[in-house]
């Protein structure tokens, strides 16, 4: 396998990038200087995410510049300005008030992508409550482990959801005292109370009280492999990440038009689809819609998008249709495309420069990291397939686990093992909810092990191995899955695979892949063993799979990464673990 580096020149951008000199702006990097660019609370009374994104600009000469287009599912726009947004969060922030909310209690939101989402992110990070958003498509199970795990006292959601998803919950959650229905005029009763009536009554004056930057801001729940999902905690002092991030990765000018296709539901939608854009004064673009990839080709057309950043997943869906979109539609005012979610096959990459007219930069970080980390800049070359480099202010390594309760910085380029990123940065995650003892197994001397296995090679860029429970150990050899997915993707009958390891008594595990096909091919013997020679062409006889089965519904989750670890849970027969973010098929 080789990929042709997709050199950046000087001519290259329509715009000047924010960080062209890389090394140079390492070295001159602090947060001190960051925190500078934002204002704070008034009175030196600290920093709110909230006004970072939303009052600074509501106050000052953007306070009718379109912050949100929401595109809705039947057709129907609305605009909401930075004022109009200040307006409603503010009168969230004072029902919130008027409910009992106390500092640090948590509000759940369990909707799809629509406005009353967002003014009520905004709302409680004002009211300095914790926002726990839900995916909408999650059962009553997944449902109560979250809001059960957050002591979650508000929800707000819909009628339709309550009814389907929550109604036979309440009596297990003692914690939870008031439900808001954003669709219902009037109140139901029971705890149930009408959104929009609330909202009418509430003043649209708010005062955010001072805000300590490790102030609780936001818990994500992120699923487990096995057992309960990880509820990851995020404080107000994370604006850095994402306002630097925005700057530095996403390459946030005046007057951009961007959209995040993830949902609020992923912390993707939330740092990326709600809070950086905002932080930088531009509009944010928030479609209702599941994906389909004609409306997303208008909205890109329409809407004028110049910066986008969606999953691994919906390109691989985009490049399965084999069109021309440049042919039916005007992307010339995109200027930047960014992926995340799971690594970006090099054929991505390179398909987005052929096809979109622009490479497709590729980037690395958790929920536990709580913003960007590892990335491809805008006026830095790409190598297809790496993950780029650390972000200023961000000190990564490679290590080994030596001891129990101590590692090994391996120095040498080009040597696999463990990701590790040196504790301290803003959106650090400060714990697991209800389980300190797994969060402080996250830290091992002096440094956060991210259970990711990578390299650095010569230039200085980061390249994905595998999870560390997904390594395939065959006959003494350790093989990523997703190097051994990237070369099947070359293959041009296939749109997606899933790698894992299978027990076998000679090699201890053999590679086994689950491969969906494009249209127009057929699954059958021949094309199975024509796989499995091109795969031994590419990587020899030891990586290459000896198994391959054709599955065109690859277990993925909400934020588009295909389950490896159910793959090898079915194909064995074990318990299959937390699904509760499992993309169902319909979706696909």
């Amino acid at each position: 396998m080789g990929w042709q580096t997709i050199t950046k020149t000087k001519g290259h951008h329509r715009v000047q990038p924010n960080l062209l000199d890389y090394d140079a702006a390492c070295a001159d990097f602090s947060w001190e200087n960051i925190s500078s660019e934002l204002s704070g609370l008034p009175d030196g009374r600290g920093f709110n995410i909230a006004h970072e994104a939303v009052d600074r600009h509501a106050n000052g000469p953007l306070r009718n510049h379109l912050a949100i287009r929401w595109l809705g599912d039947n057709g129907t726009v609305l605009d909401f300005t930075y004022r109009d947004l200040q307006e409603q969060s503010n009168r969230f922030a004072n029902l919130l008030c008027r409910l009992g909310l106390d500092k640090g209690e948590c509000v759940s939101v369990l909707t799809g992508r629509i406005p009353q989402l967002y003014i009520a992110v905004f709302g409680t990070l004002k009211a300095l409550g914790v926002v726990c958003p839900l995916f909408a498509a999650f059962g009553p199970e997944p449902i109560f482990q979250r809001l059960e795990r957050g002591k979650v006292k508000i929800l707000v959601t819909t009628w339709d959801l309550y009814r389907k998803k929550v109604a036979g919950l309440s009596a297990r959650l003692p914690e939870l005292q008031h439900i808001l229905i954003v669709d219902q005029a009037d109140d139901p009763g029971d705890g149930l109370w009408s959104m929009p009536r609330l909202m009418n009554e509430a003043s649209s004056e708010f005062t955010i009280p001072a805000t300590d930057l490790e102030d609780r801001a936001v818990l994500h729940f992120t699923s487990g492999t096995t057992g309960m999902a990880k509820g990851a905690i995020h404080v107000h002092n994370a604006v850095l990440i994402h306002y630097m991030t925005g700057r530095y990765v996403m390459d946030f000018h005046p007057g951009d038009i961007f959209w995040c296709t993830a949902d609020p539901g992923w912390v993707t939608g939330t740092s990326y689809g709600i809070i950086a854009p905002l932080l930088h004064g531009i509009t944010n673009i928030v479609d209702e819609a599941d994906f389909d990839a004609g409306r997303w080709y208008r909205i890109l057309d329409r809407e004028r998008v110049s910066v986008w950043y969606t999953a691994p997943t919906a390109i691989r869906r985009l490049m399965r249709m084999g069109t021309e979109p440049r042919e039916q539609f005007n992307l010339t005012h995109l200027r930047l495309i960014h992926s995340v979610g799971e690594p970006l096959n090099p054929e991505a990459v390179v398909w987005g420069r052929d096809v979109l007219g622009l490479p497709v930069h590729d980037n690395w970080w958790q929920t536990e990291t709580g913003g960007i980390m590892i990335a491809n800049f805008a006026s830095m070359d790409i190598y297809p397939g790496s993950m780029g480099r650390p972000l200023p202010g961000i000190e990564v390594a490679i290590v080994s686990r030596v001891a129990e309760n101590r590692v090994q910085v391996l120095g040498v380029r080009n040597v696999e093992g463990e990701l590790a990123i040196k504790p301290g940065w803003p959106s650090m995650f400060r714990g697991y909810i209800n389980d300190e003892e797994r969060y402080h197994k996250c830290f091992l001397d002096g440094w956060y092990l991210t259970g990711d296995l990578a390299k650095c090679d010569d230039h200085g860029y980061y390249w994905f191995i595998g999870r560390g429970d997904d390594i395939i150990k065959t006959s003494g050899h350790m093989v990523g899955p997703f190097e051994v997915e990237s070369a099947l993707m070359e293959h041009p009958a296939v749109a997606e695979a899933g790698v894992i390891g299978k027990p076998d008594p000679l090699t201890g595990e053999m590679v086994k892949a689950f491969v969906c096909l494009k249209p127009g091919f057929e699954p059958n013997d021949e094309l199975c063993r024509q796989l499995i020679g091109f795969a031994r062409r590419l990587l020899g006889p030891t990586i290459a799979p000896r198994e391959i089965e054709f599955n065109n519904h690859l277990p993925k989750n909400r934020a588009g990464k295909i389950m490896r670890r159910l793959l090898k849970a079915r194909e064995l027969g074990l318990p299959e673990g937390d699904i509760s973010t499992l993309e169902t098929e319909n979706e696909e």
